[in-house]
């Protein structure tokens, strides 16, 4: 897979494959060198074993009218968070595939038109562990950028992928499992659950998996499924890739459980691929219509306080009107009480 990128000042590498890049301050291509290891190969692939040794080379083409001069480096390689597998920059100390490929000809003139054969090394450590490395050969040009002011490194690159032999021993984890329920446009009735998950390669060999994921109400209510908008790529051993997965249209059940399930594959030195079993990963979560639960509770205050407030405003009025004419009866007593007084003094 070769590698076309521009760097700017401390930007990360971006790994873009191509054959030949699409800019002036590009000129030249690279290809793998023809040799006993195979011709026209689209990247350096090895399996090796602890302490072997192996010799390989990178062929440079200059395309343009004038001499290029460039860097070669051997760096140590990584997934990106689009999903990319990138190189890292020549500053960064290498502890993989990047230490264990040795350049001697750490810089490389190639004449207009003409190309040239970079050989390299391949030393792996006794000591190394059994497994999946990742890595590549890099060429670099690195030209000043007058308008803004900076340097900019042209980068072109050929992958190396290194497996160790020995025990090998593919895995995957599904590490923080989460659930959550955002209420949707109908609060009373449904919602959107997002599941969260990291999925990690927690073995020594490169994989990928196949997830999906479900949410459920208790006892399996109301289950809805959901696969991820993209694949997940290739992890290399120790990676984890983040998922953020949306799964519409969960009813609000007060408790929803999320699982996911995921089935990792592997791919072989001769390219063949191993799906493995898969693994399952749940977390539990909280639908709750608020809204609803508002509506509840106002009709269930209403229904319970309701005809207490109704008796209690009858009985209130039933003792006002009883005050009312416990009150006319006195006032009519104390009137027709005043004649019969006065016609007693008479007599």
């Amino acid at each position: 897979m070769f590698l076309a990128t521009s760097v700017v000042a401390a930007v990360p590498l971006v790994a873009a494959p191509a054959a030949f890049a699409a800019t002036d301050d590009v000129t030249w291509t690279v290809r793998t060198a023809s040799n006993d290891l195979g011709a026209d190969r689209t990247n350096f692939s090895y399996a090796l074993n602890p302490g072997a040794h192996l010799d390989d080379g990178l062929v440079v083409a200059n395309r343009g009218t004038e001499a290029v001069e460039l860097d070669v480096y051997a760096a140590d390689g990584y997934t990106t968070s689009t999903g990319a597998v990138d190189l890292r920059l020549a500053a960064e100390e290498p502890v993989g595939v990047g230490k264990w490929i040795v350049v001697p000809q750490h810089h490389v003139s190639v004449p207009a038109g003409q190309t040239v054969e970079v050989p390299f090394t391949i030393d792996i450590p006794a000591d190394a562990t059994p497994g999946d490395y990742a890595g590549g050969v890099v060429t670099s040009l690195t030209v000043a950028d007058q308008t803004a002011n900076v340097n900019v490194d042209r980068r072109l690159g050929i992958r190396a992928g290194i497996r160790v032999g020995g025990d090998l021993a593919p895995a995957l984890a599904l590490d923080d499992v989460g659930v959550d329920w955002d209420g949707g446009a109908v609060p009373f009735l449904f919602g959107d659950a997002t599941v969260h998950y990291r999925l990690h390669n927690a073995g020594n060999v490169s994989l990928t998996a196949d997830d999906t994921d479900a949410v459920a109400g208790p006892f399996g209510w109301g289950e809805v499924d959901a696969t991820p908008g993209d694949a997940a790529p290739i992890l290399l051993p120790g990676e984890s890739w983040q998922r953020a997965v949306r799964v519409p249209a969960v009813a609000a059940m007060g408790m929803i459980w999320a699982s996911v399930t995921a089935s990792p594959t592997v791919t072989d030195a001769s390219g063949s691929t191993t799906v493995l079993d898969p693994v399952v990963g749940s977390a539990m979560g909280w639908a709750v219509p608020w809204p609803l639960l508002v509506v509840l509770l106002l009709a269930i205050g209403a229904a319970v306080l309701g005809p207490r407030w109704v008796r209690t405003r009858r009985r209130r009025r039933q003792d006002a009107e009883d005050a009312r004419v416990a009150e006319a009866v006195a006032r009519s007593l104390a009137e027709n009480a005043v004649p019969t007084a006065a016609a007693g003094r008479s007599s």
